[in-house]
């Protein structure tokens, strides 16, 4: 029932800097792929057919990246290394862009996609975020939007002393959904002291349309921006929202010591598949 998605790219990445001000965060180097790629592979694994990547004025690196290179598979083909051409084929997805003006919050961000994704539930990836397993990640938001017909948050179990860098849930298990289901019924962003529970919310969601009406009328909020979190809380009111442990390991390229963690973990699959 999830088809469409929307990857939020527009940030400064201040958490890369200084390499950041001229290579987006996105591109950074995973493997021979840039991290971006293994989010869109994810979508595309989970059904996914149509991707809204929200830019900024200084991202055109990636839309130059997933642009079609007729000069270089040319190339290719004239000296005979048809091996190659695999190496450069734009992912099996429709890939659409739009522009953020400004650096205004992830809620604005992902308001943008809102005459994109229309009156359909969609997902929204946060290419911060790596998680390697296939069928891991959004397939498993979307597997219980369809047990649910709710928005559902991506979480994971984080020690105490780091969720005061995170969005926090507050929430009852409901096995008879699933194992690693809670139904939501607060969200707290970045507490400093008390967090409601040990579960963090990580870049993966599934949403039904109603969070955009929320986004459109919130006003700034923490950082003088529109914050997701903010909208979520108004769409506790209106709706059940749930949260679902993901599985797998997730890497966050924004902490040096994850991002070595992948580039680690993926060389050592790779060899793996030699």
């Amino acid at each position: 029932m999830i088809k469409k998605a929307i990857i939020p790219a527009a940030g400064f990445g201040t958490r890369n800097l200084p390499i950041s001000k001229t290579v987006p965060k996105e591109m950074f180097p995973v493997g021979l792929k840039p991290a971006i790629e293994y989010v869109i592979e994810e979508a595309v694994d989970a059904g996914i057919e149509q991707i809204l990547i929200v830019v900024s004025r200084s991202k055109q690196l990636i839309i130059d990246y997933f642009d079609p290179s007729f000069e270089l598979e040319n190339h290719l083909k004239k000296k005979n290394k048809l091996e190659l051409l695999d190496k450069i084929t734009v992912p099996k997805v429709e890939i659409l862009y739009t522009r953020q003006a400004y650096a205004n919050g992830l809620g604005d961000a992902i308001r943008l996609g809102k005459n994109f994704v229309g009156e359909d539930p969609f997902a929204v990836l946060l290419p911060d975020d790596i998680i390697l397993k296939k069928g891991r990640g959004i397939k498993e938001l979307i597997a219980t939007y369809e047990s649910t017909n709710s928005s559902v948050i991506g979480l994971k179990e984080i020690a105490t002393e780091h969720l005061k860098k995170y969005g926090v849930i507050k929430g009852a298990k409901v096995p008879e959904i699933a194992e690693k289901v809670y139904k939501i019924t607060d969200i707290v962003e970045k507490p400093q002291h008390n967090p409601p529970s040990n579960l963090a919310v990580i870049g993966r969601y599934v949403f039904t349309p109603t969070i955009m009406k929320f986004l459109d009328i919130l006003t700034p909020g923490a950082g003088g921006e529109i914050q997701l979190t903010d909208g979520i809380k108004d769409l506790l009111d209106k709706e059940n929202c749930y949260g679902r442990i993901i599985s797998g390991d997730r890497y966050d390229i924004g902490i040096e010591s994850d991002y070595i963690k992948l580039i680690n973990k993926v060389y050592e699959l790779n060899n793996e598949s030699v």
